[in-house]
């Protein structure tokens, strides 16, 4: 909300598991007084995962597809994410707590950047911390699962051509309630967990 000066802050996770699923049947447009619809039998045509980084000030996002999200796929997107920030700058990295992202290797290459970034994990159940969920929700409700596919090729590239879109659209992500009253509400629910758990 209030970052220190000269830093970039940076959510980043990935999506795993995203299906090239060739629907059975057209999907079927929009219509007055009728949503978009499509056919619940599909062809499923392989995999792909997404990692993705958001620049939180900027809204735009690095992305690039693995065929796994094991701890070496999630170091290597990491180093990209290195290379591709502005330079002399401390990346403030959110992510979640997934184990991939705490092995013994990613710790040992942030080790040995010194000053370059500050790792911040969210808590457990708590994803809506991270911006990039965000995103996430943004790309599967206008892209990924209003198409017909018949290759993870086409899915993979129907993600670029929405990520290039998305990053000259110029949009980005603003928290509308006040640090204060999100705080409140999780100690809300801290506070009913624990009556609930008596």
């Amino acid at each position: 909300m209030d970052p220190p000066e000269n830093v970039i802050i940076l959510c980043m996770d990935e999506k795993s598991q995203i299906q090239a699923l060739e629907r059975t049947q057209p999907i079927l447009p929009i219509l007055p007084g009728m949503t978009e619809r499509q056919a619940a039998d599909y062809v499923r045509h392989g995999t792909t995962t997404l990692f993705t980084v958001l620049d939180v000030l900027s809204g735009n996002v690095i992305g690039e597809y693995k065929a796994t999200h094991k701890a070496k796929d999630y170091l290597a997107f990491l180093k990209k994410a290195d290379k591709q920030s502005g330079k002399g700058k401390t990346l403030h990295i959110i992510a979640d707590n997934y184990s991939t992202h705490k092995t013994k290797e990613v710790r040992t290459y942030l080790e040995t950047k010194p000053g370059r970034f500050v790792m911040h994990f969210i808590p457990t159940h708590s994803s809506w911390l991270n911006l990039v969920e965000r995103w996430f929700e943004e790309i599967t409700n206008k892209r990924i699962q209003r198409e017909s596919r018949e290759s993870a090729g086409q899915l993979e590239k129907a993600i670029k051509d929405f990520i290039r879109t998305w990053n000259t659209s110029g949009r980005s992500f603003k928290w509308v309630k006040k640090p204060e009253a999100i705080l409140a509400k999780i100690q809300k629910a801290k506070t009913e967990t624990v009556m609930h758990n008596v």
